[in-house]
């Protein structure tokens, strides 16, 4: 038996109190988890823009600890830690992958195969902020590793859901761009033509870890931006649970 959280947030922007607390997924004494809209950045970044942890920071008017990130673009599950030990525990689990991460991604042109694992090495070019993907290992890269299945189809995309394996730098993207299959909207990554609002379509669906204190496992689960016409239309269709 596991505890699995969810929540319907009402709101998909974050400039109020109160609409950061409809992002709130789930709460407790150790961790909070949040629905991140895209164009949201988990923390400050160059632009200077309001981020996730300021505004999770107001809501729990208290000091938190980021565990792991999500791609400015991106929308889906943000963990923080509230305190020293449940930082600790869950930066464990996430380094010795125990952590089990699911992801949704949608996409114009279908893998080959209905499912499978995709294996490259991966290497940051900080100046573009990219990841270049290379068959082979080279000087400074490193491994990566998801696994992926076709949930469902439209007439004009395809909804992928992923395991990740690994969690390096823009790893779903960079790795479902060199299969030929970039993510809908993520122009860096080869997808011809941008989102109207500069989100791509890659969601952090499900986050499962052990609690820091009860070892009992928990499952986040974050719903789908439901404003949105292809989440919507994918949801519709049933083929988002």
């Amino acid at each position: 038996m596991y505890a699995q959280h969810t929540n319907t947030p009402t709101h998909q922007h974050t400039n109020t109190l109160m609409q950061i607390s409809d992002l709130v997924l789930y709460k407790n004494n150790q961790f909070i988890a949040f629905n991140k809209p895209a164009n949201v950045p988990v923390q400050e970044d160059k632009t200077g823009d309001k981020c996730l942890l300021d505004l999770a920071e107001i809501y729990t008017k208290s000091k938190l600890d980021v565990i792991h990130r999500l791609d400015r673009p991106a929308t889906g599950v943000v963990l923080f830690a509230k305190t020293h030990g449940a930082l600790v525990s869950l930066n464990e689990q996430f380094k010795n992958r125990l952590v089990r991460k699911t992801y949704l991604a949608v996409v114009k042109d279908a893998p080959l195969q209905a499912e499978g694992t995709l294996l490259h090495f991966l290497r940051k070019n900080q100046k573009d902020n990219r990841s270049i993907v290379t068959l082979e290992e080279t000087p400074n890269s490193k491994r990566a590793e998801l696994q992926y299945r076709i949930m469902g189809s439209t007439e004009h995309y395809h909804l992928l859901e992923i395991e990740l394996i690994t969690g390096r730098h823009h790893q779903i993207r960079a790795q479902l761009s060199a299969i030929g299959c970039p993510v809908k909207g993520d122009t860096k990554y080869g997808f011809k033509r941008a989102n109207p609002d500069h989100s791509i379509h890659l969601h952090a669906w499900k986050l499962r870890f052990q609690h820091p204190v009860s070892g009992e496992t928990e499952e986040i689960v974050a719903p789908v931006p439901t404003k949105d016409i292809v989440w919507n239309a994918l949801s519709e269709a049933g083929f988002v649970p």
